[in-house]
């Protein structure tokens, strides 16, 4: 999973942008966590807390979801949540890979270490 942070000097906005197949995670750090390093240490104390623990863990934010479980991170958009997705055509498959993502504790762990050292020196 690659990633690279960036600060618009201009209007002082954060981006996160993350490989295929991880991009919500940049929407996620972006929308859900922001500068908020408390936060950020509140999901990466979580992250060591489950470690190779059957306990599962949600933070619920405004447009996305992170699922801690099984030493997996699941990050889904809200609206996937919802049982009316089957009334919906094929063609939002697309939509919904790029809703939602999947990486281990380790990668996520890194990636927000990352990001808060990020945030505190911009």
């Amino acid at each position: 999973m690659d990633y690279e942070f960036k600060k618009n000097t201009l209007d002082g906005s954060y981006h996160a942008i993350f490989s295929m197949g991880h991009e919500v995670l940049g929407h996620w750090i972006i929308d859900e966590l922001g500068k908020d390093v408390e936060k950020i240490d509140m999901v990466i104390d979580q992250l060591s807390a489950l470690k190779n623990s059957t306990k599962e863990w949600r933070l619920t934010g405004d447009e996305l979801t992170l699922c801690l479980q099984d030493n997996e991170a699941l990050v889904q958009a809200n609206c996937l949540f919802s049982e009316e997705d089957e009334d919906f055509e094929e063609d939002f498959h697309f939509y919904d890979e790029e809703s939602m993502s999947v990486c281990g504790f380790e990668d996520l762990a890194q990636a927000l270490e990352a990001w808060r050292a990020f945030v505190i020196r911009f």
